[in-house]
């Protein structure tokens, strides 16, 4: 069995501040995660740098929210 799965990736940045917002629908379950980055004022502005720590922060935080819920029915079915 092959499935393919989509999470949705959505930026927005001014001058200082990068923020991600990841969103995954997994068999039912709804799972969102922020990851954001601030440059230092005395760092050259380099967006990608941003973008890049702010998609790995949300993209850890997806990845936290997907383990929990796995466990979560791991132990609910363990319990039964």
């Amino acid at each position: 069995m092959e499935k393919d799965i989509t999470i949705e990736v959505h930026i927005e940045e001014d001058e200082a501040t990068t923020t991600v917002r990841t969103v995954l629908d997994l068999m039912g379950d709804h799972f969102e995660a922020k990851g954001r980055a601030r440059r230092n004022p005395i760092d050259e502005n380099m967006p990608v740098v941003g973008e890049e720590l702010a998609l790995a922060r949300a993209l850890n935080g997806l990845q936290m929210k997907v383990m929990e819920a796995a466990q979560d029915k791991i132990a609910r079915y363990l319990s039964l």
